[in-house]
């Protein structure tokens, strides 16, 4: 939990239990939908892993980790037996006795009810998850699955109508929401400290490295991830779901592909480009300066973590997860702006940009009483470096730089009407997102203990975070406003039923 002070002017305030029509919410919600945990009448939860990208690696290192003792996995699944084969190495490096199973992605059904299995662990491209959802919900298993919970409403329906067949549980996980500079916000508007909220500001910038890289992997392609709008914002649009305690009723978008692809490319005169970053054989190498010299390529032998999980096993499936920015076939945007509107009176304006200078991103909250801001700066410039390796996502891995001008860190002040403004303290812990991570991970294996912030997430607030993407798409398409009510997703998203 994130200690909160305030300086003398304001009237302090702590993470008490809540009272009045917030505790009342809260009540509502747990009994809409419960995150339960994933221990049961054995020891140790059974857990099925399919999809061995890079996703995967977080859920294998806590089940050999931290959690080993409430958790065992039994079996990965892949379409690529090369990248399956990269993490029974990986185990047998944490500990693991012996290899555990695997299986074919078709014999999901199959191999959970052959094995007893308790959850199963989506990691899959994201246009997979509802089928993979529904399929494990209906063989007898829970289902914790990556953002996002599905692309479109098709899967929103068919995974509503799989949890209340079955009465399984499907839990989303949204790591942000532990994020304690996010929790502290959390905090404060609870608190009522700033008031009723009016409206929300909320812009969020990917950099030349961490934001290209959504334009060079499958994500590239509307039909396999939802765009921007559905696969990176709905962290951003269920962090506001969750800071409201509301739900999305109307959505206008407006957005293009602005910066990335063979067109903008070629406007801006950047000549011919290779269709990847990893030379072929025959090619110029690593040490080619012209190539050295391009921010945007990327290399997969220069990362070796990459070149094992995908250059090696191309041959298997012929994925490329260096795919050139700036070739032709990308069909998302890479710049976008949306207004909300809340059911409960609230306005959202949010930005997205992905070919920032730096990254990290900045909310405002406007209130009857206040004001309370939070800016983050997760990497302070992208430097074209050869000497060492770039992180590819500073959010999930924090970057230590030296800048004068913008610092890397976060920074929450809250300013009430006819009062100074005062910061607020935001305490990480260890690990990516703060500690973050952690503290989802403890909720995930060990079972939510008493939380008066509402973490836990499951496939209501899914649909919730999607509903908002989803409906942006339509407004792309349509150049009109979209009215969640009318995507018929399958669910009421205020009660749930």
């Amino acid at each position: 939990m994130v200690n909160t002070a305030e300086s003398s002017s304001a009237t302090a305030f702590t993470s008490a239990p809540l009272t009045g029509k917030a505790a009342e919410d809260a009540r509502e919600s747990a009994a809409r939908e419960s995150v339960a945990p994933l221990t049961g009448a054995r020891t140790k939860a059974r857990i099925a892993l399919i999809g061995t990208g890079g996703r995967s690696e977080m859920y294998i290192r806590a089940i050999f980790g931290k959690h080993a003792d409430t958790a065992e996995l039994v079996a990965f699944s892949d379409v690529n037996p090369g990248r399956v084969e990269f993490y029974q190495k990986l185990i047998q490096e944490l500990g693991a006795p012996a290899p555990v199973a695997s299986f074919a992605p078709a014999d999901l059904t199959a191999f959970i009810q052959a094995n007893n299995i308790d959850r199963v662990v989506v990691t899959t491209p994201d246009y997979t998850h509802a089928d993979y959802i529904v399929e494990a919900l209906k063989a007898g298993a829970d289902v914790v699955v990556e953002k996002p919970l599905t692309i479109d409403a098709e899967g929103c329906r068919r995974i509503t109508k799989a949890v209340g067949e079955t009465g399984r549980n499907v839990v989303v996980t949204f790591n942000y929401r532990y994020s304690p500079r996010n929790s502290a916000l959390k905090e404060i508007i609870q608190s009522g400290v700033i008031g009723k909220v009016t409206s929300i500001d909320f812009s969020w910038v990917l950099d030349t490295v961490h934001g290209a890289d959504y334009f060079r992997r499958w994500h590239r392609e509307k039909k396999n991830s939802g765009g921007l709008l559905i696969h990176k914002a709905s962290h951003h649009f269920d962090l506001v779901n969750w800071w409201l305690n509301d739900v999305p009723e109307r959505v206008f978008a407006s957005g293009g592909l602005k910066f990335y692809g063979d067109k903008n490319a070629a406007e801006r005169g950047l000549g011919p480009r290779p269709e990847r970053g990893t030379p072929d054989a025959g090619s110029p190498g690593i040490g080619d300066k012209t190539a050295e010299k391009d921010p945007f390529a990327l290399d997969l032998r220069e990362d070796e973590r990459l070149k094992a999980l995908f250059l090696d096993n191309e041959h298997y499936d012929g994925y490329r997860r260096d795919q050139d920015v700036f070739t032709g076939g990308i069909t998302i945007e890479d710049n976008l702006a949306l207004v909300v509107e809340y059911q409960g009176g609230p306005r959202l304006s949010y930005s997205l940009n992905a070919h920032s200078p730096w990254e990290g991103y900045r909310v405002a909250v406007n209130g009857t009483e206040g004001r309370a801001e939070l800016e983050v700066v997760e990497r302070a410039a992208v430097l074209n470096s050869t000497d060492q390796k770039t992180v590819m996502d500073p959010s999930a891995t924090p970057v230590e730089e030296e800048d004068a001008i913008r610092r890397n860190g976060e920074r929450l002040v809250v300013q009430r009407h006819w009062e100074q403004a005062y910061e607020v303290p935001i305490i990480n812990g260890e690990g990516g997102h703060g500690g973050g991570d952690e503290l989802l991970l403890s909720d995930l294996f060990n079972g939510p203990g008493e939380d008066p912030l509402g973490r836990p997430s499951g496939y209501l607030d899914g649909i919730r975070s999607v509903s908002v993407g989803i409906a942006g798409n339509r407004s792309l398409e349509s150049s009109l406003p979209v009215r969640i009510e009318d995507l018929d997703l399958g669910v009421d998203l205020r009660r749930g039923a």
